[in-house]
């Protein structure tokens, strides 16, 4: 089993940062690949970047591209998403996963194990 505890969220005006964290603990030798997933009121989950811990291959949500940065804390299975000029549509809650596989996704099918997520909430 894999603990996932995300940890960074809060409210910002439009424009703002915020550094979300998630740190992994319990079985983690499972861990190839991990990312973050958000969901807004109304909304289906959207998986919003995700990285691979051996290659640090990244992947990027079009809506997040050049805002967003994923990055992991080397050898300690923690993952970061710094968020940039944050707008109104970033609000939602940002939920950080994880599974085995080598190549990181966004497809949330593609991933065991979840956090409880973390909210982010922007305003104008």
């Amino acid at each position: 089993q894999v603990q996932l505890v995300e940890s960074g969220g809060g409210s910002v005006q439009a424009g703002g940062s915020l550094r979300l964290s998630c740190v992994a603990s319990g079985s983690t030798s499972v861990i190839y690949s991990m990312a973050w997933f958000r969901q807004a009121p109304g909304k289906e989950r959207e998986g919003v970047a995700a990285i691979s811990i051996e290659h640090e291959r990244t992947e990027y949500a079009d809506s997040v591209k050049g805002r967003f940065t994923i990055s992991q804390e080397s050898g300690k299975k923690i993952v970061y998403l710094q968020m940039n000029n944050l707008q109104r549509d970033d609000t939602a809650m940002y939920t950080c996963a994880t599974n085995g596989r080598l190549w990181p996704s966004l497809l949330s099918r593609d991933y065991t194990y979840w956090g409880q997520g973390t909210q982010v909430t922007v305003s104008s």
